[in-house]
């Protein structure tokens, strides 16, 4: 995937508390340090590539798996009602909330691949994955609140977020080069940049799905 400059360094550096703070239960792995850090880094690793690409494609547009349509509906049909834009732990983690949870997710047994494989979920959908803002989830639990919030809209603020600054940095270096270069050099100089930047967000989509998908089949 195509480096994505300051926000790498958010991402990577958030990331870094989130190893420190989960894990599997201990009977998954049996105590087992490198298991645990395996799982760990490759939790991390997809959390990464997701958070890079609701980053850089408007989240609305995003296709996580090949069943989406029927996991939102599903999803809907039996939570109606959950808040997904700031997560409540106890709707995820309750005995209560297990029992519902539980027939939801194998009826994706079979259906999505290594549907209860350990995956990193934020509670709230405006803010990175920290050490605050991150639990552990099933994959299918992943899939499914993160497909709602890309349909509902939620994940939209941080793809707003993070091309408004991009924009703003664009601007002032369009202003540099106008004092430095002149009025039509600067005009150049800004048609230039939006074109590389049309070309490098192409790339750039692209390069982020073939890194969700390869992280799929790895991470999650």
């Amino acid at each position: 995937m195509e480096a994505t400059g300051g926000n790498d360094e958010v991402v990577s550096g958030e990331l870094a508390s989130v190893a420190h703070a989960v894990s599997l239960p201990a009977e998954s792995y049996g105590n087992d340090p490198d298991i645990e850090m395996a799982w760990a880094m490759r939790a991390m690793q997809h959390a990464e590539v997701y958070y890079k690409l609701i980053s850089s494609v408007d989240p609305q547009f995003l296709k996580l798996t090949k069943v989406d349509d029927q996991i939102y509906s599903e999803f809907r049909e039996n939570f109606k009602k959950l808040r997904i834009d700031v997560l409540d732990p106890e709707e995820l983690k309750s005995e209560a909330a297990k029992e519902k949870w539980r027939p939801f997710c194998l009826k994706f047994d079979g259906i999505v691949e290594d549907f209860n494989y350990g995956t990193l979920l934020r509670l709230n959908c405006s803010q990175g994955y920290t050490e605050e803002n991150t639990i552990f989830a099933p994959r299918i639990q992943f899939f499914a609140i993160e497909i709602a919030r890309n349909r509902e809209g939620y994940n939209k603020a941080v793809y707003t977020s993070v091309q408004d600054k991009e924009e703003e940095k664009g601007a002032n270096n369009g202003e540099d080069k106008g004092a430095n270069n002149g009025g039509e050099e600067e005009k150049g100089a800004n048609r230039e940049g939006e074109k590389e930047k049309t070309n490098k967000g192409g790339e750039k989509e692209k390069e982020a799905y073939k890194e969700i998908n390869k992280s799929g089949e790895t991470a999650m």
